[in-house]
């Protein structure tokens, strides 16, 4: 680790000793108490996110297309006007109900496909405005009659890297769950290694939260690159808001990068399930003087990075979504 008074390494890769096949590593069950879990869910779903809710990518605005999104079964559209400001609003045209996401956006003005009618953002012929927050990274949208808290003038950003010095890269997927389940995988550390082999090993969860402070999981952990090569970090896990955990790299390489994983309500499918989107950023950072080509290559890793995620999330939505299978029919254990 980096904070363990020796010198930083001149390579970020560290060679595997002593490595268990995965069927004989040290089991976590007893550690990952199903009552600690629902005890930093609880804590989380109490703090304050001043109804605002990530909908999308700050990339994703800016084109001749809306940003649609439909969160707690409230269509929404976002957009750029003509000064370059994030504006929002409901999807649904005021006149005959037209979906706006499908609408073209033209000199900042959203036009109508349907007949027309033009919204530069502002109110107008009964559409009004949505508060909206472009923090550089992800675009978020307040819906204060989705969550009926006591409004916040801006959403519950984590502390990250400056993006303009950083590597960013967002994904995004749907699963049949609910926001709690998503937060409830990332508020437990214990099954990383367990269940994503092909990219965590030797993990150890080296403190848990107490109902103060910032009220963390701390994790000793090697991300596998190839075969024994790994990088060794420290990660802490907190929720700063109901819908959001973040880990932090606190020790090792890339100290200073976040991953944020944000749970967003998109309403019912068909059957009445409940569907979340989770929109996942990646802000990586390191001081090694090659990142800056990491950086220079940013449109080609954004991918590789989006694909990663979606590998893991591939196995967490799975999580997340039996986690609420079992719960909607009351078989679920944990506390």
């Amino acid at each position: 680790m980096a904070g363990d008074g020796r010198r930083r390494r001149r390579l970020p890769l560290s060679l595997r000793r002593n490595a268990v096949a995965w069927e004989r590593q040290r089991p976590t069950w007893r550690d990952a108490k199903p009552a600690l879990i629902a005890g930093a869910l609880k804590r989380a779903q109490a703090r304050p996110s001043g109804n605002w809710y990530v909908v999308g990518a700050s990339r994703d605005l800016g084109g001749d297309r809306p940003l649609g999104r439909t969160v707690a079964g409230q269509e929404v559209v976002v957009w750029r006007d003509a000064d370059g400001r994030t504006v929002a609003g409901p999807g649904v045209c005021p006149h005959l109900g037209a979906p706006l996401r499908d609408s073209p956006v033209r000199c900042g003005t959203l036009v109508c496909h349907w007949h027309g009618l033009s919204l530069n953002g502002g109110p107008f012929a009964g559409w009004e405005p949505f508060p909206a927050h472009d923090d550089g990274v992800l675009v978020w949208v307040r819906l204060d009659a989705v969550g009926g808290e006591e409004p916040l003038d801006a959403p519950v950003v984590p502390r990250r890297p400056v993006p303009a010095r950083a590597l960013t890269a967002v994904y995004a997927g749907t699963g049949v769950c609910e926001p709690e389940d998503v937060v409830a995988n990332r508020l437990d550390p214990w099954h990383g290694a367990w269940f994503h082999p092909y990219s965590f090993v030797d993990l150890t969860v080296v403190d848990t939260p107490e109902g103060a402070g910032e009220d963390a999981f701390a994790v000793d952990v090697s991300f596998k690159v190839a075969g024994r090569l790994v990088v060794p970090v420290r990660a802490v896990f907190t929720a700063p808001e109901p819908r959001t955990v973040v880990m932090h790299i606190t020790e090792g390489e890339g100290v200073g990068s976040v991953v944020e994983t944000h749970a967003t309500p998109l309403g019912p499918d068909a059957s009445g399930r409940p569907r979340t989107a989770v929109i996942e950023a990646v802000v990586a950072a390191s001081d090694r003087r090659g990142f800056a080509l990491a950086r220079a290559a940013a449109p080609l890793l954004r991918p590789l990075v989006r694909t990663a995620s979606a590998r893991l999330w591939r196995d967490d939505l799975a999580y997340a979504e039996r986690r609420w299978a079992l719960r909607s029919t009351g078989r679920f254990p944990g506390a």
